[in-house]
């Protein structure tokens, strides 16, 4: 059947293809004044696997045009553009759980944007093996970057609001029993107090914070005299906070402080530690040097539950760690908490 004049064309391309119908549209015409000759000028939309997909993206197109040189740029060309306008306004910690979200999704990273289907996005969801908190990150993720793809026309429908994340709310399979660390094992630590590596794990102990707030400190923002230090980038709004530091380890932060380096913990070099490198080539070995298997979360529980068993407020244990979700409406706007309580609370461990 031919189309009316306008609308475009679709037809079979020779030889045995995957997708062998071109789906294409006149944009203007061209003459030859030798020969007073015209042609058509075509842009191609794309090709399909049928004549009745080809007809349905010549009429999605005829609807609804888009740029179509903007439209043939793949998923991880839209995250690149994205994240170029996105990075410089956010912080280090959101970037970072940006790039762990866009690296889950390998399977569409090369795959044209424009032509993922709601099945593509349901089926990283599905299948990248991810708890509920990582699946949500990735669900704004794809929330974030179909916004942009709408604003610049790379395509015109949004396909990531009808993701379902709900049915792996119940679904952790990263989670690990977390146990604090025995009195024994903390008297290890102390006998390794001369270890600088040692020191960290104790300073992460004594304070209750992640160990990447401990890690992205800045030396700007360790108020050494005053005893205390400034969370100012957290995975959480409660985590942006002021944390005592402990009499006990107020020796450590104070040695590193007196380094001068940007970030108060460092590599011998004085670069900044990159979790998997510290975790790798400080933490682990100090755990084997101690005889135990601890992660690092495990020092933010101890503290915790060593705060809990000296009795200590609960509301002052949220403040110190950061909890957010434990801590009522009466807690987050109408308690206020200087850092001598803070100290004194810390003090008590």
């Amino acid at each position: 059947m031919k189309l009316a004049n306008g609308i475009g064309s679709v037809y079979k391309l020779s030889g045995n293809r995957r997708n062998p119908y071109i789906v294409r549209k006149t944009v203007g015409w061209d003459i030859d004044p030798e020969k007073s000759k015209s042609k058509q000028l075509y842009v191609t939309i794309g090709y399909a696997p049928t004549r009745a997909k080809g007809l349905e993206m010549l009429m999605d197109y005829n609807k609804n045009p888009y740029d179509l040189e903007a439209a043939k740029i793949t998923f991880a060309e839209v995250f690149r553009k994205w994240s170029a306008e996105k990075f410089p306004t956010i912080s280090d910690s959101n970037v970072k759980g940006y790039n762990v979200s866009f690296n889950c999704c390998t399977a569409i990273h090369e795959r044209i944007f424009k032509d993922l289907k709601l099945t593509d996005l349901q089926g990283v969801i599905d299948t990248c093996g991810k708890n509920y908190p990582t699946l949500r990150k990735l669900k704004v993720l794809f929330n974030q970057m179909y916004e942009y793809a709408m604003k610049y026309e790379i395509c015109n429908k949004d396909y990531s609001q009808y993701v379902d994340i709900l049915k792996f709310k119940d679904r952790n399979p990263n989670r690990t029993d977390r146990s604090p660390f025995s009195a024994d094992e903390i008297e290890a630590l102390w006998v390794q107090k001369g270890n600088l590596y040692a020191q960290i794990v104790l300073m992460l102990i004594y304070s209750g914070v992640r160990v990447s707030e401990l890690l992205d400190l800045k030396r700007e923002n360790v108020h050494i005299d005053e005893h205390y230090f400034k969370v100012a980038e957290s995975k959480t709004e409660s985590g942006i906070r002021i944390v005592p530091i402990h009499d006990k380890t107020y020796p450590f932060f104070k040695k590193w402080h007196d380094d001068g380096c940007e970030y108060l913990l460092h590599t011998p070099e004085g670069a900044h530690f990159d979790y998997r490198n510290y975790y790798d080539s400080y933490w682990t070995p100090v755990m084997e040097l101690i005889g135990c298997s601890h992660k690092p979360h495990d020092t933010r529980h101890t503290c915790i539950s060593l705060m809990t068993a000296k009795e200590v407020s609960p509301t002052l244990i949220k403040k110190i760690v950061g909890h957010s979700g434990a801590m009522s409406l009466t807690e987050k706007v109408y308690t206020h908490v200087n850092i001598k309580e803070l100290l004194e609370a810390i003090n008590k461990i």
